[in-house]
C-alpha cells in the first residue's frame, strides 16, 4: 500500500505498518516510518508508485491532485479516495479504510477517538479567522473538516458562510509588522495604542519616545495575547490570536509570519488531523 495523505499514513502505519512500503515526504509520522518515499502530495512521483506495485494508493480528494489519480488509475493501479468534511465523516471514512480496505480490525484508538469528541461547548464562541495558505491568503470557510473540529471546541469562524470552502481574502492592511523575534509593533507604522479601556500595561522599556511598545500581557483576559487589527487591544483568545498574528504582514513587501496554532494541528483528511 502507498499513502499519499500524511494523516492517513500515520493512521494505517499506527494500525498495521507492516502494509505500507510508500508514503509522501510529508508524512512524518509516525517517527521512523521506514517507507519508500514517493514525493509529496502535490507532486508524487507516478513512476516511482508504479514501481512499488501496490495493491492500493490511498489518496483524498482535497490533498491530492485528481489528474496524478486517473495517472495511477490508468497504470492499472487501485486508487481509494477519502472525502472528508465533518467529524463523523472522518470517523466512518477510517473505519471503511482500515476494516475493508485494509482488512483488519478496527484499532482501540479508532473508538477512543470518537469517545473523546463526546462533550459538548459551552459559553460564548471565539469568532476567528484561520489562514491555511499565503500568496494568496486563503482561510477556512464553509463545509470542511477543520472548521467542522473548530466548531464543536467553540470557535465560529467568520468565514463560514463564505461561498467558497478556502477563500482567499485580502490582508488588513499593509503598514502592520511583527518581528519574529521581539515580537514589537512600531507605533510610527500602525498608528495604533492599546484602547483605553485594556486592563493590562504595556510592558517595562517599551513606552520610551522612539521606541516599539511590546505587545501587552492579559493576565484578566489571556495569557500572552497580542493586539489585534481591530482596535489595538491585547484581549485575544485561543483561535483568535492565531488569527490575529497570522494576518500580519511585515510592511515594504516583507515576508510576513504566519503562527502556528498552540494546539494540535488540523488536517483535512483525518481524525488525527497532521496538516503540513
Amino acid at each position: 500500500m502507498v499513502s499519499l495523505v500524511p494523516s492517513l499514513t500515520e493512521a494505517i502505519a499506527g494500525t498495521a505498518p507492516e502494509l505500507l512500503v510508500g508514503a509522501t515526504d510529508w508524512c512524518g509520522h509516525p517517527a521512523g516510518l521506514a517507507v519508500r518515499r514517493i514525493g509529496g502530495t502535490k507532486n508524487p512521483d507516478l513512476s516511482r508508485i508504479a514501481d512499488l506495485r501496490p495493491d492500493l494508493v490511498v489518496a483524498n480528494q482535497e490533498e491530492n491532485r485528481a489528474a496524478d489519480l486517473a495517472a495511477l488509475r490508468a497504470a492499472g493501479l487501485a486508487v481509494w479516495v477519502t472525502d472528508v468534511r465533518s467529524l463523523p465523516q472522518a470517523l466512518r471514512s477510517l473505519e471503511r479504510l482500515l476494516g475493508l480496505a485494509c482488512a483488519l480490525d478496527l484499532p482501540p484508538w479508532l473508538e477512543a477517538a470518537g469517545q473523546a469528541w463526546q462533550f459538548t461547548t459551552t459559553g460564548n464562541p471565539v469568532r476567528a479567522v484561520v489562514p491555511i495558505w499565503r500568496r494568496p491568503w486563503m482561510v477556512l470557510g464553509r463545509d470542511t473538516f477543520a472548521g467542522d473540529l473548530l466548531a464543536r471546541l467553540g470557535v465560529e469562524l467568520i468565514h463560514a458562510d463564505h461561498p467558497e470552502r478556502y477563500p482567499a481574502v485580502p490582508l488588513p492592511g499593509p503598514n502592520w509588522s511583527f518581528s519574529r523575534t521581539s515580537r514589537t509593533a512600531s507605533p510610527a507604522r500602525t498608528g495604533r495604542r492599546p484602547s483605553p479601556e485594556c486592563p493590562a500595561p504595556w510592558s517595562a522599556g517599551g513606552t520610551s519616545p522612539g521606541t516599539a511598545p511590546r505587545w501587552p500581557r492579559h493576565p484578566p483576559c489571556s495569557p500572552g495575547s497580542w493586539p489585534r487589527p481591530a482596535d489595538g487591544c491585547g484581549c485575544l483568545t485561543g483561535a483568535q490570536q492565531v488569527a490575529a498574528v497570522s494576518m500580519l504582514q511585515k510592511p515594504e513587501g516583507g515576508r510576513g509570519y504566519p503562527a502556528r496554532p498552540p494546539t494540535a494541528r488540523l488536517g483535512r483528511a483525518g481524525v488525527t488531523g497532521r496538516a503540513r
